[in-house]
């Protein structure tokens, strides 16, 4: 779930970032707001432009949220091992060697993320290798390879990508919108005023991207599946279910309610349409009919 919402939020971030610059390019190219055609390729450039940074950006924001330190030396048998491991699974899964990193963290956690499968990264916190036994971690680093080799934050980005265009094409078609009624109410025929109408962009574009997020968790939950697949394939599906039944567990995690990057999710969790992972007793089924 951690990567998953760090990718949200800075996609977001960045993409009202580049909403500001798109005001100020548009009139520059002579792009009518109120030319569809226009405003739909250009929504497109800054959608798509929003997720690939978000993605580029994806392994450096995931190491400094946590603080994970990456094990370029292995200076502990524990650590020894998780390098052997890793390159084990990485080769049965015919992608490069990620990097490996591992962070001082009480819940047990775990995560794989970056641009590409050559430019990867799997973390695991110091609560999972001490809650877990060997078995069970290294079913949760094979769900995590498989994320990998699965192209799955790739695919993400794409799907963000279009979600961005459409969330900036209908905030400035609404918005353009509501400007035409204004101005065809007002008696000296003034419309919202640039400021006005592009405070309405920002907000709707906000608003937008959160319900854009329900498509995106929808995907994510889909990913799920597939990576305890790709573990159960790789180690076993007695090691994955081991593992999914232990973080089941597990205590709640102090980070939003979850268990991060692995997918416990909280009671308190609105509604199953807002998770980034599917409930565990739900993927452990999924696993038992393989």
């Amino acid at each position: 779930m951690k990567r998953v919402v760090l990718f949200l939020a800075t996609n977001l971030a960045i993409l009202l970032v580049l909403s500001v610059v798109m005001s100020l390019v548009l009139p520059v190219f002579g792009v009518d707001p109120s030319s569809y055609a226009g405003l739909l390729v250009f929504a497109a450039v800054f959608g798509f432009g929003g997720a690939f940074i978000s993605l580029a950006m994806s392994k450096w924001l995931a190491k400094r949220s946590v603080g994970a330190q990456t094990i370029e030396r292995p200076r502990n048998t524990t650590e020894q091992w998780l390098i052997q491991t890793v390159a084990r699974q990485a080769q049965q899964a015919g992608i490069p060697m990620p990097e490996v990193a591992i962070y001082n963290s009480p819940e047990p956690n775990a995560f794989a993320t970056g641009a590409s499968k050559k430019n990867s990264l799997v973390a695991v916190s110091t609560g999972l290798m001490r809650s877990m036994n060997q078995d069970e971690v290294e079913a949760v680093l094979a769900h995590e390879i498989s994320h990998i080799a699965n192209g799955d934050m790739v695919t993400l980005t794409l799907i963000q990508g279009v979600v961005n265009t459409f969330v900036i094409f209908f905030a400035r078609v609404i918005a353009g919108a509501i400007d035409n009624v204004t101005r065809s109410n007002s008696s000296d025929g003034r419309g919202l005023g640039g400021l006005a109408y592009f405070g309405i962009v920002m907000v709707l574009e906000v608003v937008f991207g959160i319900l854009a997020s329900i498509i995106v968790m929808w995907f994510s939950r889909q990913r799920e599946y597939r990576a305890d697949y790709g573990s159960a394939q790789l180690v076993g599906k007695h090691k994955m279910i081991g593992a999914l039944r232990r973080l089941q567990n597990a205590h709640e995690s102090q980070l939003d309610g979850s268990m991060v990057a692995f997918g416990i999710q909280s009671k308190r969790s609105m509604s199953e349409l807002l998770m980034s992972h599917p409930p565990l007793a739900k993927r452990i089924a999924a696993l038992e009919q393989l």
